[in-house]
């Protein structure tokens, strides 16, 4: 087990443009080239675990990919192989529940692994609702487990109306959606993230989204290929724009983030918490993008309860901020932290009370009291968003936090900047 000691630091005042990729896009990128018949051209394609597992697993789907490093081309196969054997997603959450919804429209027999921290999350919450559709799928409890089988096949048209706001989710029943033998419509209670919707249309599929309900139409010729460059990703820019907000007298400024609203959330939240936040547009393509600027002002508390969908990686993260904040913090309706790469709220909380912050947790949220972060050694849960969150938390006070593999899932150089604002010193 890897371990980090975050040394306490000082002011910064910096510029990084060197963000991972965004893993959300990085991960749909991979699978989205398979909806074309022509190469998909990808620059600044996400380079952690996670994702080059969504890349090796298209390989075994007869996609040829070559990469010089710089830029990957995925040449589609003329009609999906059946792999010779599993199809490992690693610990993503993202690449199972994604890859559920576009092979169950493909024909042919798929099963789906992860790595024990992938095996415990419930799929059910993805399964369920594909298999009332027509999909053939099943796993360990009746699909609520990996391993997962998919027995591609036909898929009815449908009006499905869920009682999450998920992205995974959506983005699940969108992918099946696309070989419907009709026109399908997903509503959900408020709008998560859209990324699926953003690319899968720039690429020529009709996608249309009225109040919280999308339409799909099913696609009748192969997409057109993907021409894209990744841009960085705001939810692992945002544990270093916490750090700037906890620390007194330092700015930050991040370059080159997609600031897709469903993605900035998190820094409008820190924005009416006290921070001072500013956002500066370049383009708009596929993904609006452009720089974010973090400068620390004093924090004030907040309660959270809506847009919650918008903030799920974010909320770790913000938690830290909560710590530092005059007055209570208030999380509700997001029961939804509880079945992430851990149970966040379980993980937040936990870890919180070692630094010797008073909280208090329910079923769908928790409350968090300002006040002055001590350091603790820290259990990241085998969660790359608890392990960053408390590591950044260590510029302020100090910080072990152990079980830190799994930071490479996502943001393989997290530690290496890290270490341009504080010293942070590492052992197995």
């Amino acid at each position: 087990m890897k371990s980090i000691e975050v040394l306490k630091g000082d002011s910064f005042n910096i510029e990084i443009d060197s963000i991972a990729s965004d893993k959300s896009i990085s991960h749909r990128c991979a699978m989205f080239s398979l909806l074309s018949d022509r190469p998909s051209t990808i620059r600044g394609f996400l380079r952690a675990e996670d994702t080059l597992n969504s890349l090796n697993i298209i390989k075994k789907l007869g996609a040829k990919i070559d990469d010089d490093k710089n830029i990957i081309t995925i040449t589609p196969p003329k009609k999906i192989k059946e792999p010779l054997n599993v199809l490992d997603c690693g610990n993503s959450g993202t690449g199972m529940r994604l890859f559920c919804g576009l092979l169950s429209s493909f024909d042919g027999s798929f099963v789906l692994v992860g790595d024990e921290y992938l095996h415990a999350r419930p799929m059910r919450r993805v399964t369920k609702p594909l298999k009332d559709i027509g999909a053939k799928l099943d796993g360990r409890e009746d699909g609520e487990f990996a391993p997962i089988h998919i027995r591609g096949g036909d898929i009815k048209a449908f009006d499905y109306t869920s009682k999450i706001a998920s992205a995974q989710v959506k983005s699940a029943m969108i992918l099946s959606a696309l070989k419907a033998d009709g026109e399908s419509r997903y509503s959900e209670p408020e709008l998560s993230r859209d990324h699926t919707e953003r690319m899968l249309k720039g690429m020529g599929a009709k996608i249309t989204t009225y109040n919280k309900t999308t339409t799909i139409t099913p696609i009748t010729s192969p997409l057109k290929p993907l021409d894209i460059t990744v841009p960085s990703d705001p939810s692992s820019a945002f544990f270093f724009a916490v750090g700037a907000a906890i620390t007194p007298n330092a700015s930050i400024l991040i370059k080159n983030v997609t600031l897709n609203p469903t993605r900035i959330e998190a820094y409008n939240i820190l924005k009416k918490m006290g921070t001072q936040v500013e956002f500066i547009e370049h383009e708009d393509i596929y993904e609006p993008i452009g720089d974010i600027k973090i400068s620390y002002a004093p924090l004030k508390s907040i309660t959270i309860d809506t847009n919650i969908s918008w903030l799920i990686d974010e909320l770790p993260a913000l938690s830290i901020a909560f710590a530092h904040a005059k007055g209570t913090s208030v999380v509700k309706n997001a029961q939804e932290l509880r079945v992430k790469e851990s149970d966040r709220i379980d993980s937040v909380v936990k870890n919180l009370n070692l630094c010797g912050i008073n909280t208090r947790d329910y079923e769908d949220g928790y409350e968090v009291d300002g006040g002055v972060m001590s350091m603790a050694t820290i259990n990241s849960y085998g969660d790359h968003r608890i392990a960053m969150s408390f590591a950044i938390a260590g510029i302020g006070c100090g910080m072990r936090v152990d079980d830190v593999e799994c930071i490479n899932t996502s943001f393989p150089n997290f530690i290496e900047l890290l270490s341009k604002i504080t010293k942070v010193k590492q052992w197995k």
